[in-house]
């Protein structure tokens, strides 16, 4: 196995090897969906993020878009008009081209990096991403780029990060699961996985390890917009027993061959986890401290 990246450089590198090995099978790894299904989770995250009420913004910018998730999904309930979408690797931008291709969706794809983002000043209303920040190694400068490229008034928005407390209480379910892994293959009359078979192959899977660089403390995720400039800023976290329910049920399934796990189990393990979401919004979201969830959510105004 390659050593740890220490540098900002080896973080970019490793990130960018790792993406481009797993775009071609990463919507199928992480159940990415364009259509009802993925909308109402998309425009979910939006609504909190917005304090429940959507708006819909005229130009957007996705930072680390990956396969197009969150564009697509936003361009097709028509929140944005217009929709940029960057990443680090080539790999993701082709695959966010074919799916944008195949939804019958205009977007500009194109492979950047978060902290010199190449856009004028003030070009779009809205900049956002999932599962994003964590990658990056210089935050502070992508923060500084964030705001530069927003307009006034313009909004960001970046959901699906890990919290620092969320992310070790998510180890239980994931240890756990990982124990009895061999007797839920054999219930499920599931086969075993090849290694990395949904990460670009085995040497691509060992970089997956490699790519998060940070876990946040609420704290520590507004500190870079505040030092940006930014107003409004505001953490909530998200996710908690829906997390633990599903980080077990992946980390088991993660251990099979993915044509060989029943139908019946994908939907139960679907179904779950939206309930779960949803008993996490109605009772615990509000009522407890950000920093025990698995994932935090930041907005912020310019």
């Amino acid at each position: 196995m390659s050593p740890a990246p220490s540098t900002a450089e080896e973080i970019r590198d490793v990130n960018t090897r790792y993406h481009d090995g797993a775009a071609a099978d990463y919507d199928a790894k992480w159940g990415i969906d364009f259509g009802e299904i993925g909308r109402s989770q998309v425009l979910g995250k939006l609504r909190k993020a917005l304090d429940g009420e959507l708006r819909s913004f005229d130009r957007g910018l996705e930072l680390g878009a990956g396969t197009g998730y969150f564009s697509l999904n936003l361009l097709q309930a028509g929140l944005i008009s217009e929709a940029t979408c960057t990443d680090i690797s080539q790999g993701m931008v082709d695959a966010l081209a074919r799916n944008a291709a195949a939804l019958d969706l205009e977007i500009e794809a194109r492979v950047a990096d978060a902290e010199a983002l190449p856009f004028a000043d003030a070009s779009f209303d809205l900049v956002f991403g999932h599962a994003v920040l964590h990658h990056l190694p210089d935050l502070d400068q992508a923060w500084r780029e964030i705001h530069r490229v927003l307009a006034p008034d313009g909004v960001a928005i970046f959901a699906g990060e890990p919290s620092h407390y969320g992310d070790r209480i998510a180890n239980v379910p994931k240890r756990a699961a990982s124990r009895v892994a061999p007797a839920w293959r054999a219930l499920m009359r599931a086969q075993p996985a090849p290694e990395g078979n949904m990460d670009g192959g085995a040497a691509n899977h060992q970089l997956e390890s490699m790519v998060d660089v940070h876990a946040f403390t609420p704290d520590q995720l507004s500190s870079g917009p505040r030092a940006a400039g930014f107003a409004d800023v505001r953490v909530r976290g998200e996710e908690l027993l829906a997390n633990w329910f599903g980080w077990a049920n992946r980390a088991l399934e993660a251990t099979a061959d993915p044509e060989t796990v029943p139908w019946a189990w994908k939907m139960y393990a679907f179904r779950g986890y939206v309930g779960l979401q949803k008993v996490d919004q109605a009772l615990l979201e509000t009522r407890l401290p950000p920093a025990v969830f698995y994932n935090l959510m930041v907005t912020a105004t310019k």
